[in-house]
């Protein structure tokens, strides 16, 4: 019995090989129904010029390797080099800096009951950031889940269309387990690019590009997205001419937001400091000098 199993086995796995073979091997047909003949690559050929004398069977092996070849590539490769079009032109206005911005966990919460199934919760300060954000940033939804399931929550957040453009998945580059997101792929200037996400492994071949938030556990609560436009704001204001150079200085912190409201805080009390001083400095010439005045109209009198 067990002989005869494995023998059965045998043959259904060889069966299925053979037919996988079969039909990722055979040759492609055109819309008019004729055979295509693609050319396969040196990797796969060896020998590309005898490539088409070779034996069937050896040509359908080359084939099927060629395919999950190509398949895995698909996977593991952005879809294209360029995953936006080329910026706008004048009369059209183009922002001058690129936020990039993840949407679970940053913009939505997924939530899961016996009742509801599966829904997703609004984070508070999306409409705020989008309207602050708008004129100074073209805003991009990059995000590791598939299209079918995030092109309808976008809509339901966006539903004044400050969104610019949208990725998904397919778009990201596939590494050690993580969806990563390659700002070289994006077609624009990497020092005008900013990477929003609550995983640092999503921006991990560009580390100053990015600011890793935590993830939001769906509280109504949560201020995160108010400090996040501040944040950008300030950048965009500023004229920033390399966001990395801003980004490296919070890449260490726990929370870069309240890293950025700390030190916000302790300009805000340098600078009242420095006026109160140069008040303080003020008073005192403006005694002296009247101090000064006096004694001087005294000894004209005398």
């Amino acid at each position: 019995a067990k002989k005869m199993v494995l023998r059965i086995a045998g043959l259904m796995g060889a069966g299925s090989g053979i037919a996988v073979i079969y039909i990722f091997g055979s040759n492609s047909v055109d819309e008019q129904g004729a055979k295509t003949f693609p050319i396969l690559d040196a990797a796969a050929t060896c020998d590309s010029s005898s490539s088409l004398a070779d034996p069937v069977v050896v040509q359908q092996l080359r084939r099927t390797y060629k395919y999950f070849k190509d398949y895995r590539q698909m996977i593991i490769e952005p879809t294209s080099p360029k995953l936006l079009p080329d910026p706008l032109k004048e009369p059209y206005y183009q922002p001058p800096y690129t936020l990039v911005i993840e949407l679970t966990d940053v913009l939505l919460h997924p939530e899961w009951s016996l009742v509801t199934g599966w829904r997703f919760k609004k984070r508070p300060g999306i409409d705020s950031l989008f309207q602050q954000l708008a004129p100074h940033y073209e805003i991009v939804i990059f995000t590791s889940e598939t299209g079918m399931t995030a092109f309808p929550l976008i809509d339901s957040v966006d539903p004044h269309g400050f969104i610019s453009y949208r990725l998904f998945r397919d778009a990201t580059r596939y590494m050690d387990g993580h969806h990563v997101k390659d700002i070289s792929c994006l077609n624009r200037d990497p020092a005008k690019v900013v990477v929003v996400d609550c995983k640092k492994e999503a921006f991990r071949l560009q580390p100053f590009n990015g600011m890793a938030l935590k993830k939001w556990d769906g509280s109504s609560d949560d201020r995160t997205l108010f400090d996040l436009a501040a944040f950008l704001k300030t950048i965009a204001l500023s004229g920033v001419e390399d966001v990395r150079t801003v980004l490296e200085n919070y890449s260490m912190e726990d929370d870069p937001l309240e890293a950025f409201k700390r030190r916000q805080s302790q300009l805000e009390q340098e600078e009242q400091q420095w006026l109160a001083d140069l008040s303080k400095n003020k008073k005192q010439q403006l005694f002296l000098s009247s101090v000064a005045s006096r004694l001087w109209s005294r000894s004209k009198q005398q």
